[in-house]
């Protein structure tokens, strides 16, 4: 029985010689290409998953892979909890499940105060909570938290600092649920990153369209890039939404309510 021959084509990109599924000499997809991630069929000359957005020759994800593809997420755990590790410091109790917007375990200068394991932390402070008993969601709500404080003291190098390993832990929470997403959003905005916050901002209003943190967070992206008409639009579904949304009760109003309400005076504030 003779072996099967491969047809050769020509690459719809670089025009290359190819065969397969994919082009070696640039990696895009050809004829019967399927996405490693989710499965769907790839157009032929596509360089990403139109259904998930891995780019084209990705490999399976890690439960199809075995051990070897768990490895890399559990060295990229080990790092996010490295980190963490000197991160911790904050009070216990604002955030659902016990993370909050301020920093407990800092110094003046706001450098985290590691103690020894069993001492009391100096003047008085409370005693860093155990990462180990962090869920993933509490862990990335640390970074976030960090990260605003940092941003709000003007220290910029200190965000872009945390800011990738922050992203990191949002994104490995997926599905993110809409106060995740407005937290991935606010660092996208405060990172510089622009189709991170809008893309968050759309997803947030795609699901509920009232929703006062996606709106607030829609004006404020598309104000920075200059877009003040849509600004103007959005502020005004704000300030409509407002009164109805609030009796919602949603937690992240409580949470973010210093956001909303500088949203609401932003809006009220703006030019006709």
């Amino acid at each position: 029985m003779s072996a099967p021959t491969s047809t050769i084509t020509t690459c719809p990109s670089c025009g290359a010689a190819a065969e397969g599924r994919f082009c070696s000499s640039c990696g895009t997809a050809l004829a019967g290409a399927v996405c490693g991630t989710c499965s769907a069929a790839m157009t032929p000359g596509s360089h990403y998953c139109h259904r998930c957005g891995s780019p084209a020759g990705s490999p399976p994800p890690a439960s199809s892979r075995g051990v070897a593809g768990v490895i890399p997420w559990a060295v990229a755990a080990l790092a996010l909890a490295s980190l963490l590790a000197m991160l911790v410091g904050q009070r216990y109790g604002a955030r659902p499940g016990g993370t909050t917007d301020v920093l407990d375990g800092a110094n003046a200068q706001g450098s985290a105060v590691i103690t020894a394991p069993g001492s009391a932390p100096a003047g008085g402070m409370p005693r860093a909570p155990d990462i180990s008993q962090m869920t993933p969601a509490q862990r990335a709500e640390r970074l976030y938290d960090r990260i605003m404080t940092e941003n709000e003291a003007g220290n910029k190098q200190s965000v872009q600092t945390f800011m990738p390993m922050a992203i990191a832990a949002y994104e490995m929470l997926a599905p993110l649920n809409l106060d995740q997403r407005y937290d991935l959003g606010r660092l996208g905005e405060v990172g510089g990153d622009a189709t991170l916050a809008r893309a968050q901002a759309d997803t947030i209003l795609a699901t509920r369209p009232t929703h006062l943190l996606g709106l607030a967070l829609a004006a404020r992206v598309a104000r920075a890039a200059g877009d003040d008409a849509r600004a103007r639009q959005l502020d005004a579904r704000l300030l409509a939404a407002e009164p109805k949304e609030r009796t919602a009760g949603l937690p992240e109003y409580l949470l973010h309510k210093t956001d909303i309400d500088a949203a609401l005076a932003a809006a009220r504030g703006a030019k006709p």
